[in-house]
């Protein structure tokens, strides 16, 4: 039986928790580079791991803030491909049959949310959101955020420099994106929904990676935990490896996941 067939045969038989986990390359399609991923584009080839800290903004706030305003242009203009919208299909199919499903994205861009994905959690936090960067303000951690559509950027992006990095309207502390940088941890916002990820992995009957190297934080506990429980694992990514466990689908997200939808029968499936 080949891998998507297994799959299918799976998500069949689940009437429990099916568990999603995707990374950046479901959004490859969209045009927005991965990050770990071999695509001449992938972020992290530019040895990039330095500027998403902390550290770096503290040292540099203008900089920080000049380097996502670049990368953010590019995440906030995509729109969704035919992944994303294959997910929306399967969250439905599967609430539809009186099933539970949780999509975790470790996906900044808003294209899970702009095809129709509501049983979802951000995990490393969203560029359509900024927070003040002081600790207990009512809009930073461990719960404010600002919409980003509602922040005046005319003086910084007239003159980028730490002068002119937005401030918080509430407390006058500098704005920082609400996204999880490296030096940073799962549980240091609520928005990021941890405790809600770990209830998810101690309890899904059926895991799916998809677009994900499973190389980061939230992959390796979903992975460890259903290794340890025993629970079927399928990683759906061009590269994806037979791990423990694991069984690799080495297709496209956006190519499997719409046949994982022809074969189920999904109303809204297309090729």
């Amino acid at each position: 039986m080949d891998p998507l067939a297994r799959l299918t045969q799976a998500l069949e038989q689940t009437r429990g928790l099916v568990l999603v986990v995707t990374g950046a390359g479901v959004s490859l399609a969209s045009g927005i580079p991965t990050f770990r991923g071999k695509d001449p584009g992938a972020v992290w080839a530019k040895d990039v791991t330095e500027l998403g800290t902390v550290r770096y903004f503290r040292q540099d706030p203008a900089g920080s803030w000049q380097w996502y305003l670049g990368r953010f242009e590019k995440v906030l203009a995509a729109q969704p491909n035919a992944g994303h919208r294959a997910l929306v299909e399967l969250e439905r199919w599967q609430l539809a049959r009186g099933g539970k499903f949780l999509l975790v994205t470790q996906n900044i861009d808003p294209l899970h949310e702009r095809a129709g994905s509501k049983e979802l959690v951000k995990v490393h936090g969203s560029a359509e959101k900024v927070r003040c960067s002081s600790q207990g303000c009512r809009l930073g951690a461990p719960d404010g955020w600002i919409a980003r559509a509602e922040v005046d950027l005319t003086a910084f992006l007239a003159n980028p420099i730490d002068a002119n990095v937005p401030r918080c309207p509430e407390c006058g502390a500098l704005l920082r994106q609400h996204v999880l940088w490296f030096d940073e941890y799962y549980n240091g916002h609520n928005d990021y929904q941890w405790t809600r990820v770990l209830a998810a992995a101690a309890s899904a009957e059926l895991v799916i990676f998809a677009g994900t190297s499973l190389s980061v934080g939230v992959t390796q506990l979903v992975h460890e935990a259903a290794l340890e429980r025993g629970v079927p694992a399928f990683s759906i990514d061009p590269a994806a490896q037979a791990l423990p466990g694991v069984v690799a689908v080495p297709v496209a997200a956006e190519i499997a996941l719409v046949e994982l939808g022809q074969r189920l029968g999904f109303p809204g499936s297309e090729k």
